[in-house]
């Protein structure tokens, strides 16, 4: 049985994406294999009009879709950082949760620190130690970048993790 994960860490300017086939095998002795498919960011110009920057990220959303073909997405949950850059990230996860509805993925959410804690089993782990968990698990020599890339395999490994 083969399933694909794409995990997604929202953003405006920097929406990163990660995504992960896993495999298990029904032989005598159960056992699985993840592998890293694909990884990277749309990116939207700061100088842009809001409305074109969402459409940016709405077109490239579809096509990133259409490209991985996951069975479930798994999305980081929103952070509070400060409430200005707060709107701008939910106006992006606002046209995420859209184009999921429109191609009805399931989709599971997770908090940073589930997220922390499913990688290194530490919820307060700092960013090095979980970049260094994801390039482990996915037996890579390299630690995926940009961090927003790295963020989200993050994201898809944990929902590999809990089902």
């Amino acid at each position: 049985m083969e399933k694909r994960i794409l995990g997604l860490d929202p953003g405006l300017a920097i929406l990163g994406f990660g995504a992960i086939t896993c495999k298990q095998s029904q032989a005598k002795v159960q056992s699985t294999t993840v592998d890293m498919l694909d990884f990277g960011v749309i990116s939207t110009p700061a100088d842009a009009e809001m409305g074109q920057r969402l459409s940016t990220l709405f077109d490239d959303l579809h096509t990133l879709m259409e490209e991985l073909k996951p069975d479930l997405v798994a999305i980081e949950k929103l952070f509070f950082y400060r409430m200005s850059s707060t709107i701008l990230v939910a106006q992006a996860r606002g046209v995420m949760m859209l184009v999921l509805g429109q191609r009805r993925l399931p989709y599971v959410e997770f908090t940073p620190a589930q997220i922390k804690l499913a990688l290194t089993g530490y919820g307060n782990a700092e960013k090095s130690e979980v970049q260094d968990a994801v390039a482990r698990e996915l037996d890579l020599d390299y630690i995926p970048k940009p961090d927003d890339a790295s963020d989200a395999l993050a994201v898809a490994l944990t929902a590999w993790y809990q089902i």
